[in-house]
């Protein structure tokens, strides 16, 4: 694959990797910053529904992460491929039910990044 399609697969793993952590780790002490439009006392009887979302966005890391380790570039892009889908369907479904904004955050960039692996 292009360096620039690893390079935004590394960038949008480490975005995932940074939502795991937020809603994992930091969702009662840094997320209230993030998430300004969620009343602050929500974040700790959402603690555990946070920390499931985190999990999940942890896999679609590991995914990415594990797509720029394969040898073989067919299983490389194929994998890749399948984890910025996941991304992409996540965004999409983030932005239509929670905020636009997501759209942009994380559908948009794995959308691109899927467009240039399909011009390559």
């Amino acid at each position: 694959m292009a360096i620039i399609i690893l390079v935004m697969i590394t960038l949008i793993a480490i975005e995932h990797l940074y939502i795991l952590w937020l809603e994992m780790f930091a969702w009662t002490t840094r997320a209230p910053k993030v998430f300004r439009q969620i009343p602050k006392e929500m974040f700790e009887p959402t603690k555990a529904l946070a920390a499931n979302q985190g999990l999940y966005n942890g896999f679609l890391a590991a995914g990415l992460i594990w797509s720029l380790w394969i040898d073989n570039p067919a299983w490389q892009q194929h994998v890749a491929v399948f984890f910025l889908i996941c991304v992409a369907v996540a965004g999409i479904y983030g932005a239509l039910t929670a905020t636009k904004r997501i759209f942009f955050l994380q559908a948009l960039p794995a959308l691109i990044t899927l467009l240039l692996i399909a011009l390559l």
